[in-house]
């Protein structure tokens, strides 16, 4: 029987048995159109990939008056019934849900996560209408709570029961996690938040996780407004933690982490993992986006169309400047000191040096690109493109440091202007133009037509030195110098080859396998040796240069000659270091 509701569009949301990995589905509208057509979105926004989510979609069926109603596929994520207008329609479906990521569905006897761009379908013609989505508590999983940023209607204190979404965008941008998880709350700035944690060990510091996570939140609602006002009433974090794993999510009111369980603090230990400072860049930069492409966003995504890709030059503002903030803000928030802020801007400075693609791709193509190049990377990739995260990063880099040198106002101020001028909403590139021009007082089309638009090499040891840091060239890697990128769990694996490089003028390509060097030597201390960690190679060539590269690939042994760069030769790593104290704390100091 249908369940009774007040909303146009119902879905109920049943798990009969964990175990088998499928949520069952029922969607009933209660007036639908003569040719009612549904669709599951093939993308989910802020992931911007064809996931093609109607892949894990079984057993769909439909039923009018309780008789079954004729049931067309039009597309690969298409459907459309025949069934009579105004008379409520129920459809009945399966969803596989075996993705760990933030992006999809999971399901299994410990947890269950799902976004509704996965699970449930549109009704078209009637996105706008209220939609509601009744969870059921499974059976034998008395442990089991819900969490998710929806409005409850009618919900128990365990999470399961019924919310209620403004419109499918709404019911879309808002994912649901299941288990036996601990829930932690807090304020930021007098606002509700929530911290959901599945998976932790018993060694989690779960206290100091929050207190750092609260910080976080404080610091970037001061950064967006003056009168410490956050643009929602609550706000909730989904982290799920595994072996190994790491990425997030973002939505208007809560974000999807993951992140591996070596990672996170632990009891009665001071100092946290080296990997915690990158979580709680996470963290800092998931939040960022509740602001930076969730409510201010590119004028193209001002409504999302879920049956194909939805194309912006933008990304390289909504996700670059929010990878530059996110960890200049742990650094203004006291999570960091100043040595360790430069050496992840370094890191960041590092993987766009090594990148040859940058000189072929801009970054405002990297972010038009993204559906078809970013997430779908190949051994070809670094020599041809750019990302739009870690150049945008140091886009935003410059022109804060341009800014400042300026000595008028700081990208900080041209953020909330934007945010002012587009109310929060939709924006164009026209608009940080103008904003720029009327914050800073002067024209900005030469350096952004140069940085985003074209592909020569940023002026950052110039504006960091007029800044009191130095920026110098650093031995670089053996990786490095060959052009390599490499696995060494087992031997030397080779991932990438960049181009121009000795190791691609040597032959090598990306999947050989690197078993050993011959080096010519006269005195006896040449000959064959075996290759099991790349940075070894110094050790067996000595001064030699010369060497013979044993390769194994598609079960065949191969010899290529191999010439090594000369030791002191340039190479794309750089490092920082502080010059001038009092000019760096003018940016790096606390606020």
């Amino acid at each position: 029987m249908p369940h009774a509701t007040s909303a146009a569009i119902h879905y109920r949301i049943e798990l009969p048995d964990p175990r088998t990995h499928r949520y069952h589905v029922t969607l009933t509208i209660a007036k639908p159109a003569a040719r009612q057509r549904v669709s599951l979105p093939v993308w989910i926004p802020g992931s911007y990939l064809v996931r093609e989510f109607s892949r894990h979609l079984v057993r769909l069926r439909a039923l009018q008056g309780g008789k079954p109603a004729a049931l067309g596929q039009l597309n690969k994520c298409e459907w459309q019934v025949a069934c009579r207008r105004g008379e409520p329609l129920t459809l009945h479906y399966e969803v596989l849900a075996s993705d760990r990521s933030v992006r999809t569905a999971w399901l299994d006897a410990t947890r269950g996560f799902f976004n509704a761009t996965s699970l449930c379908l549109r009704v078209h013609g009637q996105e706008h209408a209220a939609h509601e989505l009744h969870v059921a508590r499974p059976q034998d999983h008395a442990d089991w709570q819900l969490a998710t940023a929806l409005v409850p209607v009618k919900a128990a204190r365990h999470g399961f029961g019924s919310y209620r979404a403004a419109n499918y965008d709404e019911l879309a941008d808002s994912p649901v996690e299941m288990g036996a998880f601990q829930s932690l709350r807090f304020t930021a700035c007098g606002v509700a938040h929530r911290l959901v944690i599945s998976g932790a060990s018993a060694s989690l510091d779960s206290a100091r996780l929050v207190r750092d996570v609260q910080r976080i939140c404080e610091e970037e609602i001061r950064f967006w407004s003056a009168d410490a006002e956050a643009p929602f009433d609550h706000y909730l974090f989904l982290l799920n933690i595994v072996d190994e794993g790491y990425g997030g999510l973002e939505h208007r009111f809560s974000t999807a982490l993951i992140c591996g369980r070596r990672d996170l603090p632990r009891l009665d230990e001071a100092k946290a993992p080296e990997g915690y400072t990158t979580l709680l860049g996470l963290f800092s930069h998931e939040y960022f986006h509740a602001w930076n492409v969730k409510r201010m966003r590119p004028r193209e995504f001002t409504r999302y169309d879920y049956a194909q890709e939805n194309y912006t030059g933008l990304l390289w503002f909504f996700e670059g400047f929010t990878s530059y903030y996110d960890d200049l803000l742990l650094r203004r928030a006291g999570l960091i000191d100043q040595g360790a802020y430069l050496k992840l801007l370094t890191k960041t400075i590092n993987q766009v040096l090594q990148t040859p693609g940058r000189h072929v791709q801009s970054v405002a193509q990297a972010s038009f690109d993204a559906w078809v190049r970013y997430y779908r990377p190949d051994e070809n990739s670094p020599a041809t493109t750019v990302s739009y995260y870690t150049k945008g990063a140091l886009v935003a880099l410059c022109l804060d440091l341009a800014l400042r040198r300026g000595g008028r106002c700081t990208l900080d101020d041209v953020m909330r202007a934007l945010w002012a001028h587009g109310k929060g909403g939709p924006i164009t590139e026209a608009d940080v133009r103008q904003v720029l021009r009327r914050i800073s007082g002067r024209q900005w089309g030469e350096e952004l037509d140069a940085w985003v638009h074209g592909t020569a090499e940023l002026p950052l040891a110039q504006l960091l030195g007029a800044h009191g840091v130095a920026l110098k060239s650093d031995t670089p890697q053996m990786a490095q110098r060959l052009g390599l990128r490499v696995q060494e769990t087992s031997g030397v694996q080779i991932k990438l080859v960049l181009a121009g490089s000795c190791a691609e003028r040597a032959g090598l390509m990306a999947g050989d396998e690197w078993l050993g060097v011959e080096v010519a030597g006269a005195d006896g201390t040449g000959g064959g040796w075996r290759l099991k960690k790349l940075d070894d190679l110094p050790l067996y060539a000595g001064r030699a240069r010369e060497l013979t590269a044993l390769v194994a690939r598609d079960a065949r042994l191969l010899r290529l000659p191999l010439t090594l760069p000369a030791p002191d030769a340039g190479g794309d790593t750089v490092q920082l270091s502080i010059t001038d104290a009092a000019l760096a704390d003018q940016w790096l100091g606390m606020p």
